[in-house]
């Protein structure tokens, strides 16, 4: 059998870790058993520049695909290199102290001398790679998933040089519309180039991914020669064979836990204000919240303002197998929406890791966003306005009278499977098939 030859560009990939490298990964993993032959195209582990490393990914990777790695020239490392890996921000500035002149001044130079962001630096090693393959392999097909957006540069690129080539871009997030876009304070010049190479792709890509409607709608007002048609809703999911552990909940200690970070525009005072009230109504009984992941130092503080630093274990960052069992191991799960222009379109890959874990979700968010219908859709859980705080714990105290009562919440509707890796790698596969 003849396997379509598909180019994969993603910056993210194994032994990178967080949740910027699952959607390609798994997209491989499956497109490799479905008549494809993916040849993966990222940067040298050891040039990158990844927020977070999980070795135990690389194991993922199916062994009949050819992994090439490049070059790049990555600013990021060297700014660790001065001022230390931990003052270096994450995107969405989850780690960073956004008032410290340091950070504005990071943030500025980031914003300004970096467009779109700061991992351009790969691109040109990219394309003279990707060159390379196309001609050596006769590939027709490109897919490349960002951010970093500047991964689509390598696009445009390509599509000047091979015309003919299928070029399919994946952008998970928005650009120029991220919720913390003004936080990179951006000059008007550096400001006009980011929304060119944006629109720019947007129109001479072939095909367009996005993960919600929302994003759809915001990419469709950036130029009028994009048809509705052209851009494609494939949401995030989670991978069936990373649950197969099942569900391992304690009876003795009721524990909502949050995996990933948490940016300061997620607000989420009201789950502790409510995680307040709930340990004082439940004295008798062992309530505990679970912060997986590097909580940032505004959170710790509030918690500890609230009296709550007893009832909060903050565990710091694991592999992505160990975030599987502590998501399994949970009675509830804490999901935020950021409390931003666009959040009813915010669709992060964190919610559909806990429908695979079948646990209880209690989100906080818009109540008629992107997130709540597919909460509904799968009977998952409830997403609660942060207006509504009475109503957030009259709710998470019935649950909890369930768990006291031996009535464990199991999520079992068929919906969820409308969400597995391996169900949207084949409707990914019929996109990249298409001519």
């Amino acid at each position: 059998m003849n396997l379509k030859k598909v180019l994969v560009i993603t910056y993210y990939w194994p032994p990178s870790g967080g949740a910027g490298v699952q959607r390609s990964l798994k997209f491989v993993k499956y497109l490799s058993k479905m008549g494809f032959s993916p040849i993966v195209l990222t940067v040298d582990e050891a040039k990158a520049s990844y927020p977070l490393n999980d070795q135990s990914l690389l194991k993922e990777v199916p062994k009949n695909v050819k992994v090439v790695r490049t070059n790049s020239f990555e600013p990021l490392n060297i700014l660790s290199s001065i001022i230390g890996k931990k003052n270096v921000p994450y995107g969405g500035f989850a780690n960073a102290n956004k008032e410290s002149k340091k950070q504005k001044f990071l943030r500025w130079v980031r914003g300004n001398f970096f467009i779109p962001d700061a991992r351009v630096g790969w691109t040109k090693y990219a394309v003279n790679e990707a060159r390379k393959i196309i001609k050596e392999e006769n590939i027709d097909c490109v897919y490349i998933s960002s951010p970093p957006h500047s991964s689509q540069l390598i696009g445009l690129k390509l599509k000047q040089e091979f015309p003919a080539v299928r070029w399919v871009a994946d952008l998970r997030d928005p650009w120029t519309d991220i919720y913390y876009y003004k936080d990179l304070l951006h000059g008007a010049r550096a400001k006009k180039k980011d929304l060119q190479f944006e629109k720019r792709v947007l129109e001479e890509a072939d095909a367009i991914l996005v993960v919600s409607e929302p994003i759809k709608y915001s990419f469709l007002k950036k130029s009028v020669l994009i048809i509705p048609d052209k851009i494609q809703v494939l949401p995030n999911g989670y991978d069936e064979s990373d649950f197969k552990g099942g569900v391992v909940t304690s009876t003795d200690e009721f524990t909502i836990t949050y995996v990933g970070t948490m940016a300061d525009s997620y607000h989420p005072e009201i789950f502790f204000n409510v995680l307040k009230k709930v340990v004082t109504q439940y004295s008798d009984r062992k309530i505990r919240f679970k912060f997986i992941g590097d909580a940032p130092w505004p959170l710790k503080k509030m918690v500890d303002e609230l009296g709550l630093g007893a009832y909060c274990e903050w565990g710091g960052h694991i592999s992505h197998d160990e975030a599987v069992y502590e998501m399994q191991k949970a009675n509830a799960l804490l999901l935020i929406i950021p409390d931003t222009v666009g959040a009813n379109g915010i669709l992060t890959g964190k919610l559909f890791e806990y429908l695979g874990s079948k646990r209880l979700i209690v989100g906080i968010g818009p109540k008629h966003g992107d997130a709540a219908t597919i909460l509904r859709e799968c009977n998952a859980g409830e997403m609660f306005e942060r207006s509504e705080e009475n109503i957030l714990f009259e709710w998470l105290c019935e649950k909890i009278d369930l768990w006291k009562s031996g009535k464990e919440y199991a999520l079992s509707n068929d919906s969820i499977k409308n969400y597995t890796r391996e169900t949207l790698a084949k409707r990914l596969a019929v996109l990249l098939d298409s001519k």
